[in-house]
C-alpha cells in the first residue's frame, strides 16, 4: 500500500465497494484475464529493440485548435507525436512482444519485455510531476499499455526477482501520479477528471494494482469505471465526449474502450461490472453500434459531420468488442472485428482480453 495515498481515502473506497469487493479483497494476489491461460513457452525467436530513450517528464502541448477540442492543428499534432514518440515506443514495443508471448509462446519476447521495462523502471522514465496537461494524458497512456503487457507475461517465468522489483515500484510510483492528477481536479465536473481521460487513468492505475496488487489501486480503477458509467445517459450518450463536435462518435468510442477493459479486469477478479448500475453500459455499446452503423446520427446531434467514416475502423475504434461479444454476442460487432485490419491498440497493451490467440 503506497504511504502517500490518504487511508480514509483507502477506507472510504473499500466499504463503498465491499459487496462488489469482498471476494477479491480476500485474494492473496489480484488476478488479471491473462491468469489462467497455459502458454507453451518455444524458442521462437524474437528482435528485441533498444529501449527508447528516457526522460522523468514530458514539456508537450495539445493539438486541438477549438473551445469543442476537435479541430486539429496538423503541425501541431506532429510535433506532439514526436515529442512523445518514446513513452509511445516503449508502449508499442511492451505490447508487441507481451503478444508475442501469449501467441508464439517465444520466451525471447517475453524476455523483451522485462528487459524494456526494467530499463524504464531504473531510469524512474516519466514518473515525474508533469508541466502540462498533455504530460499528464501521455503518463496515463503509458502507463495503461505497458502495466497490462506486463500482466501478460508476469507468469512466463522469465522474469528476475530484480526486475520485477524493479517494475512494480516504478508502476507504483507512476500510479500516484495519475490518481494524485485526477484526485485534484475531481472538484471540477467539467474537467478532464469526468470525461474519458478518466477512463483511461481508471485502466492504467487498475492495471498496475493488479499487477501489484495493490488494492486500493485496483478500487481507484473501479470508481473511474462507475464515475464514467453514471454518466451514461437513457439513450447512450456521454455527455462530455458528445460535446466534442466533429469527433463526438471517436470520443464515444474512445470513452467506452477503457470501461470495456476495466469490466475485464474486474470480471478476473469475480467482479460484474457489466450489469452496474443497471447495465448501463450497454446503452453506451448500443449507441456506438448506431454510430458506426451511421455516423450521421453523431452529426445529427453535434450539427458537425464527424470524421469517422462508415466501414473504415481502426483497432483503437473496434478492438474492445473483441472482449465484449466474448460475453454478450452481436453479429455486426462480429462482422465489424472479422473486417478490421487490426484489433490491437498499444494503450490498452496490443491485444484485447478474449482475442483468439
Amino acid at each position: 500500500m503506497n504511504p502517500r495515498i490518504p487511508l480514509l481515502r483507502i477506507a472510504f473506497a473499500l466499504c463503498s465497494l465491499a459487496p462488489l469487493l469482498a471476494p477479491s479483497i480476500a485474494q492473496a494476489q489480484l488476478r488479471s484475464p491473462w491468469d489462467g491461460l497455459s502458454i507453451a513457452a518455444t524458442d521462437v525467436p524474437y528482435n528485441c529493440p533498444q529501449p527508447p530513450p528516457f526522460s522523468k517528464t514530458l514539456n508537450v502541448e495539445g493539438y486541438y485548435t477549438d473551445a469543442h477540442h476537435s479541430i486539429i492543428d496538423e503541425k501541431k499534432r506532429e510535433a506532439e507525436e514526436k515529442a512523445t514518440e518514446a513513452p509511445t515506443h516503449l508502449g508499442q514495443w511492451s505490447g508487441e512482444a507481451a503478444d508475442a508471448w501469449l501467441t508464439k509462446g517465444s520466451r525471447a519476447a517475453a524476455t523483451c519485455v522485462y528487459s524494456l521495462l526494467d530499463a524504464a523502471a531504473r531510469a524512474h522514465a516519466w514518473s515525474g510531476e508533469m508541466p502540462t496537461g498533455q504530460g499528464h494524458y501521455e503518463q496515463k497512456w503509458l502507463l495503461a499499455g505497458v502495466s497490462v503487457a506486463y500482466l501478460k507475461v508476469r507468469n512466463s517465468g522469465v522474469g528476475t526477482p530484480d526486475q520485477r522489483k524493479d517494475i512494480l515500484k516504478w508502476f507504483s510510483s507512476v500510479a500516484d501520479r495519475v490518481t494524485e492528477y485526477v484526485d485534484s481536479k475531481k472538484i471540477n465536473p467539467d474537467s478532464d477528471a469526468w470525461n474519458n481521460h478518466r477512463y483511461w487513468s481508471g485502466l492504467a492505475v487498475a492495471a498496475a494494482g493488479i499487477a501489484t496488487n495493490d488494492k486500493s489501486n485496483f478500487v481507484w480503477g473501479i470508481q473511474s469505471y462507475k464515475a464514467g458509467v453514471d454518466q451514461i445517459q437513457p439513450d447512450g450518450v456521454l455527455p462530455h465526449e458528445m460535446a466534442r463536435a466533429g469527433r463526438a462518435l471517436h470520443y464515444h468510442l474512445y470513452a467506452l474502450a477503457p470501461l470495456i477493459m476495466i469490466a475485464e479486469l474486474a470480471e478476473a477478479n469475480g467482479i460484474d461490472l457489466y450489469s452496474y448500475n443497471n447495465g448501463a453500459i450497454h446503452r453506451l455499446v448500443n449507441l456506438c453500434i448506431a454510430g458506426l452503423r451511421d455516423p450521421a446520427i453523431f452529426a445529427k446531434a453535434t450539427g458537425v459531420q464527424q470524421d469517422i467514416v462508415a466501414g473504415q475502423y481502426s483497432g483503437a475504434d473496434i478492438g474492445w468488442a473483441v472482449s465484449y461479444v466474448k460475453r454478450f454476442p452481436s453479429p455486426q460487432l462480429s462482422a465489424w472485428i472479422a473486417q478490421a485490419g487490426t484489433i490491437r491498440f498499444w494503450q490498452w497493451g496490443g491485444l484485447p482480453p478474449g482475442a483468439d490467440l
